[in-house]
């Protein structure tokens, strides 16, 4: 009878399984729609047909308002492109079985309005997690609104779509992790030498030079312009190290972040050999292709740095503001403030959301000794560079004799992995501040890597503003909002003269809304570089007279980008200088844009606009940096 009931049960469980085999064949041969996360209005929607069909000889059907489209395929499959223009019903048609969808395109327009959210809220609340996460809320509700839920439903799952989606996949991008990684262990080695004595041996040593605020300031500056290969790296070296410094001699941390994220992508943008020339020479590469145009990318990165206008003046500003000891707008309320000591009782006060790291005192009874932060500093700014050559060393290029050692150089470390050369160099600069405390016996081994871990913790705050931005910039990129802004220009019938003035304006406006400015420089050259070409030839110019006007686009791209991530407060070096110097982030912001806005002013009246008429590019210069000079002697202010 045992036996009897074993088999019994051996036979349902047998059975069981081959229903359920069956069951996952054919759940595992179905086809199913698979549409982009958003499908917007007027836009080109990729539409993808997923899973294995019963018949593979049959191949599937897609009909839209009953009209048949055509298929492609691909290495992924089957896949057919269409514009939707409202709402619109889509069937998919197998060999057993019918999928109807109702496709609600998003209007366009609506594409602008998550980041605006998230500015707007930013700069009147003053704080950035509500502001972020609101921004992102109505972008996710929004696509599942007309995905067809109702509104509480597209709230509830917009809200959790921001978790389980967008913040998830910002964080598993390698590039952000990467940041994030860099940060971390940047932080952790500012607060080992903070503990360790040798920030202070540093500060003891500045403090020779650093007599006061002028010098101080001015000593910021240089050391911005000599870390020129990478902002990140300048911007977290230089603010962390310069800090205590400026603290002394009570020059607002508003102040500090404003020298220091003036001076980190200005001098990255511009100068030969960065972190930056591989995606600059990759986009203009795309654009001279296009056209046909006989020449290099780099030949036309150099002509095109006489252009450079803002990038160029932001740097002569920042030492102007410097030499001339004067201020206006927010930023001289800041100075005031910190001279009057109101500053450090604000910080100390402060309950909206402790944007300001903490700072790790020298541990009691140590020697101050500068080379315990200086030798981890310079492992880090070396190792960068030595990183970037031995990611990016390419036998070949070295081997060819007809290119200059610059060349060469510049396009190894174009081919570089930035973030890999970032990582390595952090890692050795913590490895070696652990290495000298340790051999000093100024700290217990123990003690040392508690201090790194709370180096890693001071960073979260800051860590967590930039995850919610990549977000935000993931979401902008899947409601096509580049494309929005790019579709109001290219709308317009303008003369060629004007597209360098409105490429920089452009440029400057999509890096604000998307805070991005590499993401921009992706979208606005292909689309730019041609459009002068092909506008110049329509106009009847000829191509000497069109290659100023293209060198110029080339430069408004880069100088607009620059503009527009100074800007906006969801950019990630301008979060970067918030954390790397103890800033409250919305104050950096509101004290740095009344600058950047006058900077760009003259340099878009004084330099884009007429060089692009003809006007000498030396005698603009000239003009831009008299009225630099004449308006901080107008407008500012001693503290």
């Amino acid at each position: 009878m045992r036996i009897l009931n074993i088999l019994k049960y051996h036979r349902l469980l047998t059975l069981c399984l081959f229903f359920s085999i069956i069951h996952f064949t054919q759940a595992s041969n179905s086809l199913s729609l698979q549409l982009p996360p958003a499908v917007m209005k007027g836009m080109k929607t990729i539409i993808r047909i997923e899973g294995h069909p019963e018949n593979s000889a049959f191949i599937p059907i897609v009909l839209i308002k009953g009209v048949r489209i055509d298929l492609k395929q691909d290495d992924q499959g089957y896949y057919a492109q269409h514009i939707f223009a409202k709402k619109t019903d889509i069937q998919l048609i197998s060999a057993s079985q019918v999928i109807t969808k109702t496709i609600d395109p998003i209007p366009l327009w609506l594409s602008i309005l998550p980041p605006l959210i998230a500015i707007i809220m930013a700069l009147i609340t003053k704080e950035v997690f509500s502001s972020l996460f609101i921004g992102l809320l109505f972008g996710t509700a929004t696509i599942y609104k007309y995905a067809g839920a109702s509104f509480f439903i597209a709230i509830g799952k917009g809200g959790l779509a921001i978790v389980d989606t967008y913040l998830m996949e910002a964080l598993l991008d390698s590039g952000h992790m990467s940041i994030i990684i860099f940060s971390m262990l940047i932080g952790g080695m500012v607060a080992l030498i903070s503990m360790n004595g040798g920030m202070m041996g540093i500060v003891n040593i500045l403090s020779k030079y650093a007599k006061n605020r002028r010098s101080g300031q001015f000593i910021t500056f240089i050391m911005g312009l000599l870390i020129f290969f990478d902002d990140y790296a300048n911007t977290l070296v230089v603010g962390n190290t310069m800090r205590p410094v400026t603290d002394r001699l009570k020059i607002s941390r508003e102040k500090l972040a404003y020298i220091v994220d003036s001076t980190s992508a200005p001098i990255a943008a511009i100068a030969f050999i960065t972190t930056w020339i591989g995606a600059e020479l990759s986009y203009i590469q795309e654009g001279i292709t296009t056209i046909g145009l006989q020449t290099t990318a780099y030949s036309v990165f150099l002509n095109s740095l006489q252009y450079s206008f803002y990038p160029i003046l932001t740097l002569a500003f920042v030492g102007f503001l410097i030499w001339q000891k004067r201020d206006f707008g927010p930023m001289l309320k800041a100075e005031k403030q910190a001279l009057r000591n109101e500053y450090d009782l604000q910080r100390k006060h402060q309950k909206k959301g402790p944007q300001i790291i903490k700072e790790l005192a020298l541990t009691e009874g140590i020697k101050a000794r500068w080379y315990n932060a200086m030798i981890p500093v310079l492992v880090v700014v070396f190792g960068t560079i030595i990183g970037l050559v031995y990611t990016g060393w390419d036998q070949s290029v070295w081997n060819n004799t007809q290119l200059s050692f610059m060349t060469k150089l510049s396009q190894t470390i174009g081919d570089a992995d930035v973030f890999v050369a970032l990582v390595w160099s952090s890692l050795a600069g913590v490895f070696m501040a652990i290495f000298l405390t340790s051999i000093q016996k100024i700290l217990p081994l123990k003690e040392s890597i508690e201090g790194v871990v709370n180096g890693f913790k001071t960073m979260f705050h800051a860590l967590l503003i930039l995850s919610l931005a990549w977000s935000l910039a993931l979401l902008t990129k899947h409601l096509h909002t580049a494309d929005f802004i790019t579709n109001l220009l290219t709308s317009i019938n303008i003369s060629p003269l004007l597209i360098p003035a409105l490429t920089f304006i452009f440029s400057a406006f999509i890096a604000f809304s998307t805070g991005s400015s590499w993401g921009t420089m992706a979208i606005i050259y292909p689309l730019m570089l041609p459009a002068v070409w092909k506008l110049g030839l329509d106009a009847g110019l000829e191509q000497s007279e069109i290659l100023p006007l293209f060198y110029n686009v080339v430069s408004s791209v880069l100088a607009g980008s620059v503009l527009g991530d100074h800007c906006s407060p969801i950019s990630d070096t301008t979060i970067l200088s918030s954390l790397a110097c103890s800033c409250d982030h919305i104050h950096h912001v509101k004290t740095q844009m009344p600058y950047a806005i006058t900077v760009a002013s003259i340099a878009l009246i004084c330099g884009t606009i007429p060089v692009a008429f003809g006007f000498p590019v030396w005698i603009s210069y000239i003009i831009a940096f008299g009225l630099l000079y004449v308006s901080i002697r107008l407008l500012g202010k001693h503290a």
